[in-house]
């Protein structure tokens, strides 16, 4: 599927559970079946860093899919946003078919990482 992937930025909060659901619908508002695709997303602090400070993946338990649904959840533990040390980065979420081929860039953004005070 050719899409110009969505622009949509994300707050993370370093020592909080970062939680969020998306919903991928076509051009009509269908939902999109997402039986048996798999889903990546990675988190730098540039387009080039060499290193993602976080990786989503279904593999990972990062992401899960809601098949028929259509929904994308993402997860990330308090412990690992803790992990964060970087004040803002970049990320892409793409999913990839069950044909194991066709990869759709589906989000792209900024994400802002918000430090807290309570220690």
């Amino acid at each position: 599927m050719t899409t110009s992937p969505g622009k949509y930025n994300f707050y993370l909060y370093p020592g909080a559970t970062f939680t969020k659901t998306l919903v991928w619908q076509d051009e009509n508002n269908a939902l999109i079946n997402l039986t048996g695709y798999m889903a990546r997303m990675q988190m730098r602090e540039t387009v080039g860093a060499a290193t993602p400070f976080l990786t989503l993946t279904t593999e990972n338990g990062g992401i899960t899919l809601g098949g028929s649904a259509g929904t994308i959840n993402l997860l990330v533990s308090a412990t690992d946003t803790e992990t964060v040390t970087v004040t803002q980065g970049v990320y892409d979420l793409q999913l990839i078919a069950p044909d194991g081929v066709t990869v759709t860039r589906l989000l792209e953004g900024i994400v802002f990482i918000d430090p807290g005070v309570t220690q």
